[in-house]
């Protein structure tokens, strides 16, 4: 299987892209969208939500990053999209699946899946716009209100050019609450001569393969299940028989890259966004990491960096003690 690291807005941003892609088994990654309403960004605009751009298109570890873009202006849309391109991104996605209110009510994300002809314009300016080798795929949810339109709305993508489709497992509707309606995708993806991607509510290695087989997709894009378990993309990859075969990524393996995370974090980030930033990624670990949930209760109360830097700096000591205990007198 292909897997795909998701956009994910407020979340899995370029810090977390690049200690999650550290750990591996990730073959590409989107980038949180990009917002285009009327006017021609900057390439600083584009720089600060995809900083890759400035490394090859590329997080630390090698693994390519397409850039997204929102908005619901097929011609700003491609005016943006060729200025990006020129940055060198690994290539550009377009958001039709955010279920945001307030990008809705703006007439984006999800809110285009009521309008098919013009995701087929915006997909056709995009791909008019950008280089013939640089590809324009997009990302979708099963409808708005309802998935009665979703294979249309594949069909309208597809039509405007797309190279690739990935498909939300749900409606606007449903937000992301469970289940995930992985035997859509199947539909879409009978519909459509474009390879479809498949994403949605995959928590572990049993969830990835039976999205496979319900949707009939060789490839997957991973969003919370991943955040959540940083180890999920190997695992899968690993999988013989229906069977999880690797072993779990530690928490002491996992140990050195919370602390690479919060160093990346108090770099890039301001001030007031870092503990935050930390206590969040610990928040969704807890649900796999025992010690996440110790790790958390910690700190939850605290905004300062000094007593984070304390707390770490004692975690990897006991760590190092672990692995090298001391030679006996």
């Amino acid at each position: 299987m292909t897997i795909l690291l998701a956009p994910m807005e407020g979340l899995l941003d370029f810090v977390l892209r690049d200690i999650l892609t550290r750990v591996g088994g990730v073959e590409r990654c989107v980038s949180e969208f990009i917002r285009v309403t009327n006017t021609l960004l900057p390439d600083r605009a584009f720089v600060r939500i995809v900083p890759e751009l400035l490394t090859g298109g590329r997080t630390f570890s090698g693994v390519p990053v397409r850039a997204q873009l929102l908005g619901s202006d097929p011609v700003c849309l491609a005016e943006n999209a060729a200025v990006l391109a020129a940055l060198g991104p690994a290539g550009i996605d377009l958001n039709f699946g955010c279920p945001a209110k307030v990008v809705n009510r703006h007439g984006g994300g999800a809110a285009l899946l009521e309008d098919p002809e013009l995701l087929t314009a915006i997909v056709s300016a995009v791909r008019r716009a950008v280089p013939a080798h640089m590809p324009v795929s997009a990302k979708m949810r099963l409808g708005f209100h309802d998935d009665s339109r979703a294979v249309e709305c594949a069909l309208a993508i597809e039509a405007g050019g797309a190279n690739e489709l990935v498909v939300h497992a749900r409606t606007k509707a449903d937000a992301y609450r469970p289940p995930a309606y992985w035997e859509r995708i199947a539909d879409i993806r009978a519909a459509v001569r474009i390879p479809v991607v498949a994403n949605g509510e995959i928590w572990n290695v049993q969830d990835a393969l039976r999205c496979r087989e319900a949707s009939g997709c060789d490839m997957l894009m991973l969003g919370r299940g991943m955040v959540t378990d940083p180890g999920l993309a190997w695992a899968i990859h690993a999988a013989k028989g229906g069977v999880e075969s690797r072993p779990p990524v530690g928490w002491q393996t996992l140990l050195p890259l919370i602390a690479d995370f919060w160093q990346l974090v108090c770099a890039r980030l301001e001030r007031r966004q870092r503990a935050g930033r930390l206590k969040q990624w610990l928040n969704f670990l807890r649900r796999r990491y025992p010690e996440a949930e110790l790790a958390y209760m910690a700190l939850r109360t605290i905004n300062d960096a000094a007593p984070i830097d304390q707390w770490l700096a004692a975690q990897l000591d006991q760590r190092a003690l672990a692995f090298c205990p001391p030679m006996p007198r």
